[in-house]
């Protein structure tokens, strides 16, 4: 990219972003052949042919006719996927997007000056809370630094959705709501919104033109707490945000506006603080994706790092406004709404097995010394825990950036390919030897490391595919062949991954979601230089699946590959 003549030596946080490339549209021939390669794993030799019958019927008829009305769609749009995947990814779901949608995390954990301690929620909160502030007013004056991809300028849109955004229910489709500015753009919204017992309180982050100290946000937080100590609990309204989307839009339409009920699980950034001074984020996914979370995570806890976790301005804390409690006026419909959501919620969140390790016999440092890209052989091992597992290949999800377009969000990675298979078969095989091991996995590897910078380049499939089924869609035609298939759902299509993970980023902090499907799991992790966290979920009450034993046998297949490649240098 052609680097923009600036009038002021500073780079501007989205100064780029009218330079960014239009999000490409793959040519069908390739989307389509890298479909069928990804559905074999799951096919004997006569369903393979079936479906290699209804890929080539689909190119020469509707799929053609499909993918030129695309291309006409991406000629007038800058990102001809970004309304289409806001609304089916997030939007148009009407199960409870709180429980099924939102990521847990990250937020600093921080070792060093910060361990568990009773006594040290508010303290901590405002410290916190002032880093997140400063965070806030760099985006506003555009001192974020612009983020890249080796040389190129990745999209920055996403920090826009980080502040002063909510995704507000509605009836068959919800909406996001966006007041964020940047100082040359005007005014933007500077209130805090805190959750306590069931009470809902705001207070102004600046006074009189300059933002509030710590010391000035412990005062307002300890009335806070001191209030709802005092006296009874509120209602909880938050409560209603875990809903099921219609209901929560009805209940809204009842008079209602504006987890339970610290988690108001539409808002797109939250963070949570318990009483031991240990906090979490809890962000709704729709405006986001978790690369913008963590780039601010790591802002803050660099920051908290480097003052000890202290306070080291002044004490002073000037006449500010007390905090002004939000008061909802609830009738006994609204009341029992909110008990019925609370008791939905606890129940399915009761049903929720998740597991949080570190692995720390190694990290990227030794992943890298011998030459093996730390993602790669964190998916394929989680893939051949699953095969020991489940003994059966798993279909699986890895997230792909498309940042380096306008506006790009996400691409699937489908991990499971056939070179991993036959990798995994030769790892359970006795009769293997070391080197033919090997050289399957290092095939393994070198399949992936493509697939991923396919995704990354605008030449994933999965995208393209949902594109054509949505203008098939929207022209009133009926559902193609193809995506009524089995091999489209047995293979991941449809959000019906088995496995649905994550690399957080090579930095302290993990999140967690939880599995698309019954019978999957949620796998997030982080890679440091000595050790890589995971957060693996699954829901209990799915009999084949244990979130526990899924993540100590991924613990044992890194040892078991780096055995493999250390045996294979003696």
């Amino acid at each position: 990219m052609q680097k923009q003549v600036l009038e002021s030596s500073e780079e501007r946080t989205f100064q780029y972003q009218d330079f960014l490339p239009s999000l490409p549209v793959p040519p069908l021939d390739e989307s389509l052949s890298k479909y069928l390669d990804s559905v074999k794993p799951f096919l004997n030799q006569e369903e393979y042919q079936r479906t290699e019958a209804i890929v080539k019927k689909f190119k020469n008829g509707i799929g053609k006719e499909l993918h030129e009305k695309l291309l006409e769609r991406a000629k007038t749009r800058r990102n001809w996927l970004e309304d289409w995947w806001l609304n089916v990814a997030y939007l148009d779901l009407r199960i409870s997007t709180q429980i099924h949608c939102n990521m847990g995390g990250p937020c600093p954990y921080i070792e060093h000056c910060w361990p568990p301690k009773e006594g040290t929620q508010i303290e901590r909160a405002c410290i916190y809370t002032w880093h997140i502030l400063k965070f806030w007013d760099l985006l506003r004056t555009e001192k974020v630094p612009v983020e890249r991809s080796l040389d190129e300028v990745l999209d920055m849109s996403q920090f826009r959705m980080l502040f002063c955004t909510c995704k507000i229910p509605g009836v068959t489709r919800d909406s996001i709501s966006h007041y964020f500015k940047t100082e040359t753009e005007g005014e933007c919204p500077s209130h805090l919104i805190v959750l306590c017992r069931g009470r809902v309180f705001a207070f102004d982050a600046i006074h009189e033109g300059s933002m509030l100290t710590p010391p000035e946000i412990f005062r307002q937080l300890t009335h806070i707490q001191k209030t709802c100590h005092s006296e009874p609990d509120g209602p909880g309204l938050a409560a209603l945000t875990s809903c099921e989307r219609t209901k929560w839009a009805e209940v809204t339409r009842m008079g209602l506006t504006g987890d339970p009920t610290v988690r108001w699980g539409d808002k797109s950034y939250s963070s949570i603080f318990f009483s031991n001074g240990t906090c979490s984020a809890f962000c709704d996914h729709s405006p986001f994706d978790a690369m913008a979370l963590i780039s601010m995570s790591h802002y803050t806890e660099k920051n908290i790092l480097e003052n000890g976790g202290k306070w080291k301005g002044s004490g002073t804390v000037r006449d500010i406004p007390w905090p002004e409690e939000l008061v909802f006026t609830v009738d006994q419909k609204i009341v029992n709404e909110i008990g019925y959501a609370k008791e939905s919620y606890y129940k399915k969140v009761s049903d929720v097995q998740l597991v949080s390790y570190a692995f720390t016999s190694f990290g990227k440092t030794l992943l890298r010394k011998q030459k093996l890209h730390p993602d790669t052989f964190v998916q394929l091992a989680i893939q051949l825990a699953y095969y020991k597992c489940h003994g059966r290949p798993g279909c699986c999800y890895e997230t792909a950036m498309t940042r380096r377009f306008y506006h790009g969000r996400t691409e699937t990675v489908r991990s499971c390919t056939m070179e991993a298979v036959e990798w995994c078969k030769s790892m359970l095989d006795p009769s293997e030897s070391t080197y033919q091991r090997l050289q399957l996995m290092h095939k393994a590897f070198v399949k992936h490391n493509i697939m991923r910078r396919d995704c990354e380049s605008g030449k994933g499939f999965d995208r393209h595919l949902l594109g054509l089924q949505l203008i098939a869609q929207e022209q009133g035609l009926p559902v193609p062949e193809l995506y009524r298939d089995n091999a489209f759902t047995a293979s991941g299509g449809g959000g019906n991954f088995v496995l649905s993970t994550s690399l957080t980023g090579y930095t302290r902090f993990s999140g967690c979601a939880l599995p698309m499907v019954d019978h999957g799991y949620g796998f997030f992790y982080s890679i440091r230089d000595d050790r890589i966290l995971t957060n693996c979920s699954s829901w209990k009450s799915c009999p084949e699946t244990d979130a526990e034993v899924l993540c100590r046998t991924v613990y044992q297949c890194f040892q078991d590959m780096i055995q493999l490649t250390i045996a294979a240098q003696l």
